[in-house]
């Protein structure tokens, strides 16, 4: 990683010595061989985890026991409790954010409404459109909290935008939802590891590991309610029993008293790479990692305007969308520059390994 690294955002409460540790640990874990922009598709492995991958593979290669790896199950169930802020007991470990929407859409009673935001990610809205017996409604992401009306049942929507990077008024939602009765869920997919995030706040909340939680692809997390907020557990295998060695036969005689009820057969080598990532960053600390990602989104924003163009509206976001430049991706790429094109717009994603370099660098290759 060349040039200068931000760390985060000196404030009251922050030293050089806070800054140096901050930088220290990301260099000590990343080393990516391209100017990567692209957190919003997928993260970096920190190198700690690429090891903790490697001797999970080992294990099964070697045909030693993989105790280990359920144990890292667990550990990330309670890492990710601390990020979300809410107690174990009510994290569910997954697959995807559509499985564990699917399970919400399944609650719903047959003429539900469900109130979403206009061209959402579609893990967080097809289930609901599949079911065919709910009526689902969609605005635009700045009129979601004014749109809750009493015949809500749910609202669905990302904490931010997928393809623009847009924050959600969650506060908000949530004092309209609480207002009509309506219970609200929350996908932090593209939120959960720079945006500081409360999920005891909603009912249900949703989060994949493979992107800002630079873990490996295969595990989600779900979040719900102490009282499980009506959820049947419709996927459950026997990793979903209160006792799962003794329920491998037969029907499931006792769920687990906690989400794991909700869990799904897991990913283990997924949950060993994931684990040292969300170690990583409960050490940085999210507060730190959002005030360097959003410092490097808008030394970026403020770029784009020196050159004439101006980034879809974000504020406060650790992705930037421009119109127009989707196109360039292709020879950004054979660059050495990773971005994303999406639906024509260049998106680019900063994280806590990006530097103002790979920022001055982008800016340098779309002003030629």
């Amino acid at each position: 990683m060349d040039g200068d690294f931000t760390g985060p955002q000196s404030g009251p409460m922050e030293t050089t010595e806070t800054t140096e540790t901050f930088d220290r640990l990301v260099r000590a874990e990343f080393a990516p061989k391209s100017v990567y922009l692209n957190t919003a598709s997928s993260g970096l492995l920190p190198a700690r985890s690429v090891a903790a991958l490697h001797e999970a593979v080992l294990l099964r290669a070697e045909g030693r026991p993989l105790t280990s790896l359920y144990e890292d199950v667990e550990a990330c169930r309670a890492a990710y409790a601390r990020l979300a802020r809410v107690p174990a007991a009510r994290v569910a470990a997954g697959a995807s954010v559509a499985a564990h929407t699917a399970v919400i859409a399944a609650s719903l009673p047959a003429g539900a409404e469900v109130l979403t935001a206009e061209d959402d990610f579609t893990s967080v809205l097809n289930p609901f459109h599949v079911r065919g017996d709910l009526k689902v409604r969609s605005v635009p992401l700045e009129r979601i909290a004014e749109s809750v009306r009493p015949g809500t049942a749910l609202v669905a929507v990302s904490a931010a935008q997928s393809a623009d990077g847009r924050v959600a008024d969650l506060p908000a939602l949530r004092e309209a939802a609480r207002a009509h009765g309506a219970r609200t869920y929350v996908d932090f997919s593209q939120a959960a590891g720079w945006l500081p995030m409360d999920a005891g706040a909603y009912d249900f909340t949703a989060t994949v590991s493979f992107k800002w939680l630079l873990g490996p692809h295969g595990a989600a997390f779900l979040t719900v309610p102490e009282d499980f907020g009506g959820l049947t557990p419709l996927l459950a295998g026997w990793v979903a029993a209160e006792a799962p060695w003794d329920s491998c036969y037969g029907p499931v005689a006792e769920l687990a008293h906690s989400a794991r009820r909700f869990d799904l057969t897991h990913a283990l080598f997924t949950f060993a790479g994931l684990r040292p990532s969300l170690d990583l960053l409960g050490e940085l600390g999210v507060a730190a990692v959002h005030a360097h990602d959003v410092a490097l989104a808008d030394r970026f924003r403020t770029g784009l305007a020196a050159l004439g163009h101006t980034p879809l509206a974000a504020p406060g976001s650790a992705i930037v969308s421009v119109p127009g430049l989707g196109d360039r991706q292709p020879a950004l790429s054979r660059a050495g520059i990773e971005v994303s094109d999406r639906a024509g717009n260049l998106r680019a994603a900063f994280h806590l390994y990006n530097t103002a370099a790979d920022v001055d660098r982008l800016l340098d290759a779309l002003s030629g």
